[in-house]
């Protein structure tokens, strides 16, 4: 299937943070498999592999452990906040000519008119797709577009097969627009530091006389 990654792991039958720990020093990642209605499935993958994987936008995991496999996509991922090391996985398992709602990431392309600049408004767009055919990104062309131009969410060609999940259809994903420039010019204070500082000529005439 496009899109799709194997993975091999194996069947975790223990929990808790030092479990954890352990598989992680161990170079795996402790994962859960949901399904709706049955019991989720607690597998541990390796952790290089997964963690590379996971750059790949919205892909279709098959996910094979001690005994069974199951196709899924990613629900969820927990890293640690400092390191960014991934500390587990949920999966949600999927099967074949089912469609699932994911977020895809939006890109812009082509040249806009004079100084116009085009800027993301909505950095991900929700669409429903099926699970073999997940995209993993939305590109927006604003090609030839001018400044006061907009893309609205209604406008936007989506990758074959998906279908667009939003509230509102008008609203904006992309503006096109001049920046604003911000005067180059530097302040001119109303009084200087020395003549704040610098005596009236009355007092000036006073420290004279002593």
């Amino acid at each position: 299937m496009a899109n799709t990654i194997r993975i091999e792991g194996s069947n975790r039958t223990e929990f808790g943070k030092g479990a954890a720990r352990r598989m992680r020093v161990a170079q795996q990642i402790p994962a859960t498999i949901y399904a709706g209605g049955t019991e989720p499935t607690f597998i541990a993958l390796p952790m290089k592999e997964t963690t590379n994987a996971l750059r790949r936008t919205n892909a279709l995991f098959e996910l094979k452990y001690d005994d069974g496999s199951k196709m899924a996509v990613v629900k969820d991922v927990q890293r640690n906040p400092v390191k960014r090391q991934i500390e587990h996985i949920d999966f949600l398992e999927v099967r074949a000519g089912e469609k699932v709602v994911v977020e895809v990431p939006v890109f812009v392309e082509g040249e806009t008119k004079g100084a116009a600049v085009a800027f993301v408004d909505m950095q991900n767009l929700e669409v429903r797709a099926d699970v073999t055919n997940l995209p993993e990104r939305i590109v927006v062309n604003v090609e030839g577009l001018a400044d006061g131009e907009k893309v609205l969410a209604k406008d936007v060609e989506l990758p074959e097969g998906s279908e667009l999940v939003i509230d509102d259809p008008e609203d904006s994903v992309v503006t096109v627009e001049v920046p604003k420039e911000e005067s180059l010019e530097p302040e001119i204070p109303t009084e200087t530091p020395a003549a704040a500082d610098a005596p009236a000529d009355g007092d000036a005439a006073a420290a004279d006389a002593e």
